[in-house]
């Protein structure tokens, strides 16, 4: 993966992350996600 590549993926899964954390215990709770699984969901992301 080139430099470019590799700081969309970073982007992808920052995003994705701060978007998650955003989120009350409820609305996570609604969607079937506890907050221990925000940084496997963010890093899933990346990948499509």
């Amino acid at each position: 993966m080139n430099i470019i590549g590799t700081l969309r993926s970073w982007n992808q899964v920052r995003h994705t992350r701060n978007e998650l954390n955003g989120l009350s215990g409820h609305q996570l709770e609604d969607i079937g996600i506890i907050p221990g699984d925000i940084k496997s969901i963010a890093n899933r992301a990346r990948r499509g």
